[in-house]
């Protein structure tokens, strides 16, 4: 199986090698690894470039955010197997790609997820909250709850007959693709429990106040897209289950 992992890219010249070492430093070797950036004004571009055909694609232009540029390297792909590695995150051990592909190999599924965890920037050595998708299943998406999305990895044939990112979202395109997937669709997946992504904290999605209440009032509009019926006060209880992940 080939595996397409897309990294999307803006200013991210102070974290992109680790993404692109953790990449190279995969036990497997049939991977394909797409830049998508958005014509960053640093030393990005330089960066990736220097990497050379250990990128196997790489476009940098504008785009209309982060989720249009997921759609282009998804269009791109000549993976059977899609996943997205964020600019400041990076694979936690050297032998994630390989058990995702086992994963697919053994079982007749269309998509897997596992579990992800956050570090300050400062030492990425050191977990503060660890982010497992074990408990997940449809019926919490009225709760707040979803998949780690940088641990979630489908066929490409999926996106082909259900469609990419919605862009009419600030945050949470990525909530309105699970549930379209894996609630509407109900395609087939499975759990791994492994931690696949070791990512930095101050996402946009969490990085204020205000982050939070546009992210939330994106996951009821996306429940309710769906026929999923939610509130603020369904969604807020997501927060005391969170503080059991802090390390």
């Amino acid at each position: 199986m080939k595996v397409s992992i897309i990294t999307t890219t803006f200013n991210s010249a102070s974290t992109i090698c680790d993404t692109i070492e953790s990449v190279i430093a995969q036990d497997y070797t049939n991977i394909e690894h797409i830049i998508v950036d958005g014509a960053s004004k640093d030393n990005t571009m330089n960066i990736v470039k220097s990497y050379g055909n250990k990128i196997s694609c790489i476009i940098s232009e504008p785009d209309k955010g982060i989720y249009d540029a997921m759609n282009k390297g998804i269009r791109v792909a000549t993976g059977d197997i899609i996943g997205i590695l964020n600019s400041d995150d990076f694979f936690t051990s050297p032998d994630v790609i390989s058990t995702i592909v086992k994963s697919f190999t053994q079982n007749d599924i269309d998509a897997l997820y596992g579990d992800v965890h956050f570090v300050h920037s400062d030492n990425l050595n050191k977990p503060v909250r660890y982010y497992s998708s074990k408990i997940f299943k449809p019926s919490l998406f009225r709760y707040g709850f979803m998949p780690a999305h940088p641990s979630f990895y489908m066929k490409k044939g999926c996106y082909d007959l259900y469609g990419l990112y919605a862009l009419d979202y600030k945050i949470a395109s990525d909530y309105d693709l699970l549930i379209r997937y894996l609630y509407k669709h109900k395609i087939k997946y499975q759990y791994v429990q492994k931690d696949f992504v070791t990512m930095r904290i101050g996402g946009v999605s969490t990085e204020n106040m205000q982050s939070r209440i546009v992210l939330n009032r994106e996951i009821i509009r996306a429940c309710n897209r769906y026929g999923i019926k939610t509130n603020m006060f369904l969604l807020s209880l997501k927060y005391l289950y969170k503080i059991f992940e802090l390390r």
